[in-house]
């Protein structure tokens, strides 16, 4: 199963063990969306993804490499390590992100702690059983 998802990486400003402020990753939000354009599965923190069927899984990152369009986040291999449900996600073992498009984190420098950025992207969802 193949889904095309539209979301946004957010980072949020914290401080490092040197304590000096950046970015850091947070987490993804987004919406993948079938052949149809139906929303079908929806992406978060985790990661996990969700199916409108109830059925959940979590991955782990497993390998990556550069994106094929500049200033991309990577494209991944993900393994998943937890399920829940028993319908369209329960059977899936392996996630791959593929054709990214944005979704780095800012270019400039943070100032407040805590504050949040969110940077949009495009990518497709590849689902393996």
């Amino acid at each position: 199963m193949t889904l095309v998802a539209s979301g946004v990486q957010t980072y949020s400003c914290e401080f490092d063990a040197q304590h000096h402020l950046g970015w850091v990753f947070r987490s993804p939000q987004a919406t993948l969306f079938d052949a149809r354009g139906h929303a079908a599965v929806w992406h978060g923190a985790g990661p996990s993804w969700g199916a409108e069927d109830g059925s959940r899984i979590v991955g782990r990152v497993l390998t990556q490499r550069p994106s094929e369009t500049l200033a991309s986040i990577p494209q991944l291999l993900l393994e998943t390590h937890s399920t829940s449900g028993i319908d369209t996600l329960s059977v899936v073992r392996y996630v791959q992100r593929v054709h990214t498009v944005g979704g780095l984190m800012p270019t400039a420098p943070c100032s407040t702690e805590h504050e949040l950025c969110s940077s949009p992207y495009f990518a497709d969802y590849v689902f393996y059983r």
